[in-house]
């Protein structure tokens, strides 16, 4: 066997994209051998030098490793976007089974998921495992396509994505897909299959608006499943359409950490009490401090996020949660939340207990009084609170997701889950 990683084909303003690079590819070596699967590795979505969705790939192919690198090389160089500055495609290929791939290199797999990578440790490591490496520009691209390359034997759980691909000549015209087609595919494929449309939002969003080679991509738990729901959608011509094995909706990026020891950059699942009351900023942003001791985190629910941001909203100061995101310049973007324990009681004015009025304040440190009656106490008394929300997971809409962050309707959290459709 032989496994060949590419990263880095594309551009924000141009198009193109890495999927359909290595689609491409995977057709060529078939004439050389069989093609396993295609692996899409969705790697850091917080680092600096990415492109939205920050893919990796790798090709699984039973050929020989020098037909497989020729034949990438040749198509990253004719399909790439380096016209683009910023674009630095990276190409890896190593002659050994997906499985294979050394600790050092199944190490950096997993850290390219969850922290960050130099060109020159990437550089260094393709040497010392005898990989074939080749690059563009500043060669950023080998850092994801080693990944790429030790991603299978670094992780366990993988989803599957049914990429269909427009016909080059329409590449950056609007595309021509039936919406309702793909609102009743998406009834037909759920919960199986995920996030091929956001019901709140009225949005399909398995289409992109970019300007690049994707119809539609189709996720879920099951290939054939993904496969059915994209026959289903009724569009303009398709011109390729391939199955990708990936990290997707996995969570992958998360570590677990104490809320003092969080860093930019990376994306955590941390503990803490709500410190603060939400408050709504300019732009519809939703701001509030997490706290646990005496460390404490800004965390945030932006305006793309919607409707989310009503259970941002609904949050009270001294509520447990469990927050997943990003961190970015101090604050974390939330991605979803866990609700461990509610505040269910406030503090409030007391009432009389003679004749039932509201009673005054009788002046500080002094407790409350009765204007009527004369009766004292000393200290507010405890109301019950009616709450919008309960115990259990909260998220962001299909919108609003990131590829790699997990869907509440896949399972397997720990506590009851209050998925968005």
């Amino acid at each position: 066997m032989t496994v060949v990683g590419l990263d880095d084909t594309d551009s924000r303003e141009r198009g193109m994209c890495t999927t359909y690079v290595a689609s491409r590819v995977a057709d060529d070596l078939r004439e050389a051998g069989a093609v396993e699967r295609l692996l899409l590795v969705r790697l850091n979505p917080a680092v600096e030098h990415k492109t939205r969705g920050n893919a990796a790939l790798a090709i699984h192919a039973d050929c020989d490793a020098e037909t497989a690198f020729a034949v990438a090389r040749d198509a990253l160089e004719s399909l790439a976007e380096t016209a683009d500055e910023r674009t630095n495609p990276g190409l890896v290929v190593a002659a050994h089974d997906p499985a294979d791939a050394p600790p050092a290199v199944r190490a950096f797999a997993r850290e390219a998921v969850r922290d960050h990578h130099e060109i020159a440790d990437a550089a260094a490591l393709i040497d010392a495992a005898g990989y074939r490496g080749w690059g563009l520009g500043n060669g950023r691209g080998r850092i994801g396509a080693l990944a790429a390359v030790g991603a299978w034997a670094a992780f366990d759980e993988w989803t599957s994505e049914y990429i269909s691909y427009r016909d080059p000549a329409r590449w950056g015209t609007e595309r021509d897909v039936d919406v309702d087609s793909v609102f009743a595919a998406a009834d037909a494929g759920y919960p199986t299959v995920w996030d091929t449309v956001d019901r709140g939002e009225g949005e399909p969003v398995c289409v992109p608006h970019t300007p690049g080679p994707i119809l539609h991509g189709i996720r879920g738990d099951d290939p054939e499943a993904v496969r059915a729901v994209a026959a289903r959608i009724e569009s303009e011509p398709v011109e390729r359409a391939r199955l990708f094995v990936t990290n997707q909706g996995t969570d992958a990026h998360l570590r677990d950490a104490a809320l003092a020891d969080v860093r930019d950059r990376r994306a955590y699942r941390v503990d803490g009490r709500v410190a603060s009351d939400p408050e709504t900023r300019r732009g519809g942003h939703v701001f509030f401090d997490l706290a646990d001791g005496d460390a404490r985190l800004q965390c945030a629910a932006f305006e793309p996020t919607k409707r989310f941001r009503d259970r941002v909203r609904a949050l009270r100061v001294g509520d447990r949660l469990t927050a997943c995101g990003e961190v970015a310049r101090g604050t974390l973007k939330l991605e979803k939340f866990a609700v461990r324990d509610l505040v269910r009681t406030e503090r409030v004015t007391p009432t009389c207990p003679d004749c039932g009025r509201t009673m005054e304040s009788a002046g500080r440190d002094q407790g409350y009084r009765c204007r009527d009656c004369g009766t004292r106490t000393a200290e507010k008394a405890t109301a019950p609170l009616d709450r919008d929300l309960e115990p259990g997971w909260y998220e962001v809409p299909p919108c609003a997701r990131r590829h790699v962050a997990k869907p509440l309707v896949r399972g397997g959290f720990d506590a009851p889950t209050h998925p968005e459709r």
